[in-house]
């Protein structure tokens, strides 16, 4: 709010001198400086609650919920730090008190291990949410400047929506499968995906721990067909919304048995299992979407009422740490 044109997406600007939006913010304001003392009070560890009331008081100092601008907008370039907070706010509201009530493992704690990292990616893939979103359209726009399919495209836009969304989701789950395939099965590939394996504990923050290089290929490559075969911008949008809770709800923390779904779609038993560290849940699993697209390509695996014990690769070899796994790929295997 007081440089909106560094760290607010142009979307999201525009509700920032709405009474409703300064108004929540106030009441967040207050909230976050009574979690903030709680911690202090009830945690061993202070740095939580020393940090959180720090950032409360520096954002009251900057005028808390009756600030204003301090710059112009000198450029379209921005940082997505709202995107960030919504991004974060919105899934874990969803999320943590689902995966509370369902667990699959009750001793599980909201603040495990290596949840600072899994945070920080959130942050990145947030903050250069302008940059990636960019990249990703950049190989299918490209592709739809030097192709002139008008009527095949018009006839696609016409679908029934529903049919629409159901079709994007098989031509990107299609393309995502066999792409995602190949960075287990090529060792430079590897190397990166090797990063999205590395959780060793499955929860909604899990499914954001991607390397920037890989987010451009995988993200890029499925969205292809979304914008190469004409499909209709709102059916596009209601994709891009669904698979975004769905990504994050397969790799949450919860023991739900959902039987006959687990034939038709894919769920968090069966995505647990492609990051099993066992032997048995190596290479299996790769659809995001449609389960049976690894029945039809040999490498489905769901055993009946089990699930993994336990996850990540096998040794560990993926330091801790957003940079450091950020270099993991480039590093040279010593001898």
């Amino acid at each position: 709010m007081r440089y909106p044109g560094i760290f607010s997406m142009e979307d999201l600007t525009a509700f920032q001198d709405k009474v409703w939006f300064r108004t929540i913010v106030f009441f967040m304001l207050i909230a976050a400086f009574v979690f903030a003392m709680l911690s202090l009070i009830l945690r061993e560890t202070k740095s939580l609650g020393t940090f959180g009331m720090a950032a409360t008081l520096l954002a009251s100092l900057l005028g808390g919920s009756t600030t204003s601008s301090a710059l112009p907008d000198y450029t379209p370039l921005y940082l997505g730090l709202d995107f960030f907070i919504l991004n974060v706010l919105f899934t874990g509201m969803i999320f943590v008190p689902i995966e509370r009530l369902f667990p699959r493992y009750e001793e599980q704690a909201l603040f495990r291990k290596e949840w600072r990292e899994d945070l920080f990616y959130y942050l990145g893939s947030s903050m250069a949410v302008q940059l990636i979103t960019w990249l990703n359209f950049l190989p299918a726009n490209t592709l739809l400047a030097i192709t002139a399919w008008t009527d095949f495209r018009a006839w696609v836009a016409g679908i029934p929506l529903v049919a629409q969304v159901i079709l994007i989701m098989f031509f990107t789950d299609l393309v995502q499968y066999w792409v995602h395939r190949a960075f287990h099965r090529i060792p430079y590939l590897w190397k990166f995906h090797a990063v999205y394996h590395s959780a060793k504990t499955m929860d909604w923050m899990a499914g954001a721990r991607m390397h920037f290089l890989e987010i451009l290929v995988l993200r890029g490559t499925t969205v292809i067909p979304m914008l190469l075969v004409g499909f209709h911008q709102t059916a596009v949008g209601i994709y891009i919304f669904l698979v975004y809770l769905w990504s994050t709800f397969v790799h949450a923390n919860l023991g739900w048995k959902l039987s006959w779904m687990e034939r038709v779609v894919v769920t968090p038993r069966f995505h647990h299992w492609h990051h099993g560290i066992e032997k048995d849940a190596i290479d299996v699993n790769f659809a995001i979407h449609f389960p049976w697209l690894d029945s039809l390509f040999g490498t489905h695996h769901l055993p009946k009422d089990r699930w993994p014990n336990g996850y990540g690769v096998d040794g560990h070899p993926v330091p801790l740490g957003y940079w450091r796994q950020w270099m993991y790929p480039f590093r040279r295997k010593k001898d």
